[in-house]
């Protein structure tokens, strides 16, 4: 494959994967869980911190092993085969479908709130919506890029107008605000479970490591696109969040669906609105975009090395636009069905939870080698270590074992899909044998 993205295309990648739904949206699932207006923010710098130190971590795997399939291949050089498997068969079925899945959902819905737009189906819209974006990345990733810089830089828009006008704004809810505070247990597991929806929105920037071989100069590349991309999202969410309760009373905020709606119809009024409106959708769209140009490459590169059934189906590029358009069909497959069978909510924590399993495996992995291959050359280093992969190691400790308390079904439906991997993996080995 070419290498044929830059470090803007990188960094437009990994904060356009992850400014999409979650940020706009995750504010009612939130405000439900917490019940105050400060924790209600406090957990976007919270759930960024923890999101920042584990990028500070895993930017130095992706320096040593700059390769196609990310993730997947640094577990692979550290653990070996079999976990590594594990890991690429809850990408390929899990984590990129249920996102893809969930943010068509959230489109979708944001679509219907818009006056024109409500008579029209939720499925029959993120199913449009999902066959738009497959046609654009059929065309190439070359277009798919320029798709993310493009939609980047809307979505930002919407976005910042809001923070600005908030900022300057005379409208002030939160001086009236209850103190935060987390008084017993049960406030402690509300707030861990809000944690765990804010991460929804912080996902994405991990699987920017399957591009290795069409990005320029990976190696320092894909650090930098990573490090700048977390740090520039936790700031982002946070003023856009404070800006939602600092506009609007508390209780229409609460398990409200419509809070961005409603600030933008404070601040702009009503056309102003239905502008802001459609830069979320174009926001939205573009997260949906990025997360199909990653998950495409992870069956390509599994099914290239004959590590899943079908291999040379999944393992085929394009022969006219280079790229793996039956790994795209599979993926949107499989979304198409989730988008049948869950709701944004379930999707979004099952994946996150499954995805956080795995990453305290790529923290450790950090740490074991430095211990065992100190000599290993490192374009780029985690700084303060041992500190950052420690911290990323406790928030997803945290994570894990409070979802799997609170939610002990979805927990068991994650670890149930991501092991149906293992007679897949040792099927797999017996026919190559």
């Amino acid at each position: 494959m070419k290498r044929q993205l830059n470090f803007f295309a990188a960094l437009a990648t990994v904060m356009g994967t992850m400014i999409g739904g979650g940020a706009f949206f995750k504010i009612a699932n939130i405000s439900t869980l917490t019940r105050n207006p400060w924790l209600s923010i406090l957990v976007w710098p919270l759930a960024g911190f923890i999101t920042l130190m584990a990028g500070l971590s895993i930017a130095e795997l992706a320096a040593i092993f700059p390769e196609e399939g990310g993730p997947v291949k640094y577990l692979e050089k550290i653990y070996g085969p079999q976990v590594a498997f594990l890991f690429g068969w809850s990408l390929i079925i899990i984590y990129y479908p249920a996102n893809i899945g969930a943010l068509a959902i959230v489109f979708a819905t944001q679509l219907k709130a818009i006056p024109g737009f409500s008579h029209l189906s939720i499925t029959a819209i993120a199913l449009i919506v999902i066959l738009i974006i497959l046609a654009i990345n059929w065309l190439g990733s070359k277009l798919s890029g320029q798709v993310q810089k493009i939609a980047l830089i809307i979505k930002l828009i919407p976005i910042l107008a809001i923070i600005v006008l908030a900022i300057i704004s005379n409208q002030n809810h939160l001086v009236s605000a209850p103190r935060a505070q987390i008084s017993s247990a049960d406030g402690a597991v509300a707030f861990g479970q809000a944690l765990l929806a804010v991460l929804f929105a912080y996902d994405g920037w991990l699987s920017i490591g399957n591009l290795a071989s069409e990005i320029k100069n990976p190696a320092k590349t894909l650090a930098k696109a990573i490090i700048w991309g977390l740090f520039g999202v936790t700031v982002i969410y946070t003023l856009l969040n404070w800006s939602f309760i600092k506009i609007l009373p508390w209780k229409l905020i609460v398990g409200n669906q419509a809070t961005a709606l409603l600030t933008s119809q404070q601040l702009f009024g009503n056309f102003g609105s239905i502008i802001i409106s459609f830069g979320i959708l174009v926001s939205i769209f573009g997260a949906i975009n990025g997360h199909l140009l990653l998950g495409s490459r992870m069956p390509y590169v599994l099914g290239k090395e004959n590590k899943l059934p079908g291999a040379k189906f999944f393992g085929t590029l394009n022969q006219k636009t280079a790229v793996p358009t039956n790994s795209m069909l599979f993926e949107c497959l499989v979304a198409t069905i989730m988008i049948f069978s869950g709701t944004f909510d379930s999707l979004t924590d099952m994946l996150v939870f499954v995805s956080w399993i795995f990453s305290i495996l790529l923290f450790i992995g950090v740490m074991l080698l430095r211990i065992k291959k100190p000599n290993l050359q490192r374009p780029y280093k985690t700084p303060w270590y041992p500190l950052p992969p420690i911290l990323a190691i406790s928030g997803a400790s945290f994570i894990v074992i409070s979802t799997t308390l609170t939610q002990p079904i979805l927990a068991l439906i994650g670890i149930l899909l991501t092991l149906s991997g293992w007679p897949v993996y040792l099927y797999v080995q017996h026919q190559n044998k």
